[in-house]
């Protein structure tokens, strides 16, 4: 019986890209793995689960090369592809992904657009002052979620960064105030050391109000706060005066209508926060290398997402080229979906659209889709089956290796094997 342990391994299922797992491998199937997380125990069992045909088309499985030369014949046919994913890739797949758009004209998107999109879109605005995780974890003795659950969502981040001893804070979460502002109560408010229900669709007129209380400036009697006023003020001293702070914010905050608008807010006071202390922002991202995509795309095109490459130079303009829009406006006649993630955000319109056309989907052997693509092609697992980089949720590049060996192909490399195919047969 053969067993090998691996140490410092990285995991990809969420944006955390926590690295210090230590995974038992025996006869080629995960058997351990510690410490545990919540969101790791069903990816591990689903390696030793059976294998997936290598390509299927139409359903029916096809060799390898059979899948290639559909794949290149749809996209040698289509005058307006699409490509969308890449949340769940490395940097070699993300950058195969926008050279092969590159060479066909293509619009290719991430799965930001459908997500993080408004906290981009406000830092364009504004500007950002962060950090990395670490300085969190050293520096931190104030540490507000806003709109963000990560005990659901990135279960170990509380325990890696926000509560671990640090040098600032050896005592760990006795030397930090815990802070929760939310809609609703999540775990992670019971965590906490105080909890503030904010108004439902309310935390711009919150995050306004705190941006006069730093300046001394009150809110006139009868106008909306989104919180109580002396919760308010009591969270604009403790931000104030804290050695270190941060505010750590997600969906809550995020997905509302006009989004960015509360974003921008957060954002600029932050940055007004630093005329008092040292006070940073950070995006809780949830896939687990879309923070990877983004900056892969800005490297190759100047922008983040939702950039169309159809005159031969980047555009970008998430309202007119995000996938979801595209497709819902039956403006795109082929599609390459690298990962199926986030498809169900998609509006009935979108979804209905994307099964009319020729669908070339790149996907790992668990994946599932509520439709069946014209070419499916499995492809490894980048941090399970091959090696690569992959970016943590505050851009720190993260190297993945391989634990487990497999016969399918990276999605980088059918990615270039499609584009050597148009290549040969132009």
């Amino acid at each position: 019986m053969s067993e090998q342990l691996f140490e410092d391994v990285a995991c990809t299922v969420c944006a955390c890209v926590c690295d210090d797992l230590r995974v038992t491998v025996r006869d080629g199937r995960i058997v351990d793995y510690q410490p545990f997380c919540s969101r790791i125990g069903n990816w591990f069992e689903q390696q030793n689960s059976q294998p997936f045909p290598a390509a299927l088309q139409s359903g029916a499985e096809v060799a390898f090369e059979q899948a290639i030369d559909q794949a290149a014949t749809i996209l040698r046919q289509s005058r307006s592809p699409l490509f969308y994913g890449l949340s769940r890739s490395s940097t070699e797949g993300q950058r195969a992904a926008v050279a092969l758009a590159d060479r066909l004209g293509a619009t290719i998107d991430t799965t930001a657009s459908e997500g993080h999109a408004p906290s981009i879109l406000a830092l364009q605005q504004v500007g950002e002052s962060t950090c990395s995780l670490g300085e969190i974890r050293n520096r931190a003795d104030l540490v507000i979620y806003w709109g963000s659950d990560p005990i659901q969502w990135q279960p170990r981040h509380l325990e890696r960064y926000s509560m671990k001893a640090g040098m600032l804070t050896p005592g760990g979460r006795a030397d930090r105030t815990l802070i929760v502002v939310d809609s609703k109560r999540t775990e992670t408010a019971d965590l906490a050391d105080h909890y503030l229900e904010v108004e439902k669709d309310q935390d711009f007129e919150a995050l306004w109000t705190l941006r006069g209380l730093l300046r001394g400036v009150e809110p006139r009697p009868g106008s909306r706060t989104g919180l109580p006023l002396d919760q308010l003020r009591d969270l604009a001293q403790r931000m104030k005066t804290c050695r270190c702070g941060i505010i750590f914010f997600g969906y809550g905050l995020v997905l509302q209508p006009m989004g960015n608008n509360n974003v921008q807010a957060l954002l600029q006071l932050v940055t007004e926060l630093n005329q008092y202390t040292r006070f940073y922002a950070r995006r809780m991202r949830v896939a687990g290398d879309v923070s990877g995509a983004d900056s892969v795309l800005c490297w190759q095109t100047g922008y983040p997402f939702s950039v169309n490459l159809a005159r031969g130079y980047p555009r970008y303009s998430p309202d007119e080229f995000s996938a979801a829009d595209m497709l819902e406006r039956r403006e795109t006649d082929a599609v390459v979906l690298i990962g199926s993630s986030r498809l169900d955000c998609f509006s009935p319109a979108a979804l209905d659209h994307l099964q009319r056309v020729p669908t070339i989907l790149l996907e790992h052997p668990f994946g599932e889709i509520s439709f069946e693509p014209t070419v499916r092609i499995t492809t490894a697992i980048y941090g399970i089956h091959r090696p690569g980089t992959a970016y943590r949720m505050d851009e720190v590049p993260i190297p993945l290796r391989p634990l487990l060996p497999s016969e399918f192909p990276s999605d980088g490399e059918v990615l270039n094997a499609i584009h050597a195919a148009l290549s040969t047969r132009s």
